[in-house]
């Protein structure tokens, strides 16, 4: 009996203690801030940790982050920060010495509910808060995401479009907070290539979605000259 409760306590202790995945860079639909980058996010039984990174762009520059940081699932449920590491809480600043100097932190919240598919991580203060929307955690989404952005980055734009179109057309409703990420780039890549009906087919798609913040991805396209 003894050898059989040690054994259960193991078993225990792996599936408690053995779960964790990282997501390296994560893909997300909106941030607030330039140069502000999620660079990983490591997902545990015990914790979330989001790691991130800010490069100083002016002469003077400062950042810190506020104690009301909370990450917003799709339920609109809160979790909120429970340690921060790196980074002084404001009103406390970190002071950066140079331009391009970049400040790398953490921010620790809770473990993420089951099945988490994305999430929007935000600050709630008074003024210059950051937040990103749309974060996606899926990993696969992650990797066809970031294949479609490459062949962007590598000039081949029409591939890229076409790649997001499939994305587009077969993501799946519990990744609804990533869409606008897929709007927004189908869009764009569209007006670039002189795609215009495809960029308008999309852009009333858009209109007419649900999905979480749409106000705000067409207001980003808006603000580039980019309506139909």
């Amino acid at each position: 009996m003894k050898n059989l409760i040690t054994f259960f306590n193991l078993i225990n202790f792996i599936i408690i203690n053995g779960f964790s995945q990282t997501i390296i860079k994560p893909n997300y639909a909106l941030k607030s801030h330039e140069t502000l980058e999620i660079s990983k996010i490591e997902i545990t039984a015990q914790k979330t940790v989001i790691f991130l990174s800010v490069e100083n762009m002016i002469t003077g520059g400062y950042f810190c982050a506020d104690k009301n940081i909370f990450i917003l699932y799709p339920d609109g449920t809160r979790s909120k920060l429970t340690a921060s590491k790196g980074i002084p809480v404001c009103p406390d600043s970190y002071k950066f010495k140079t331009i391009g100097e970049k400040l790398n932190f953490e921010l620790t919240f809770p473990p993420l509910k089951p099945g988490t598919q994305w999430i929007d991580l935000i600050e709630d203060c008074t003024e210059n808060c950051f937040s990103f929307y749309g974060v996606c955690l899926n990993g696969d989404l992650n990797k066809k995401i970031d294949d479609a952005s490459i062949l962007a980055e590598n000039k081949e734009p029409v591939k890229s479009l076409m790649s997001f179109i499939k994305i587009g057309n077969t993501i799946e409703s519990n990744n609804s907070g990533v869409e606008g990420l897929i709007y927004i780039n189908i869009i764009k890549l569209a007006k670039e290539t002189a795609n215009i009906p495809k960029a308008n087919e999309w852009y009333n798609k858009l209109k007419s979605s649900v999905i979480p913040r749409k106000e705000l991805y067409i207001k980003h396209l808006n603000s580039q000259g980019i309506i139909y």
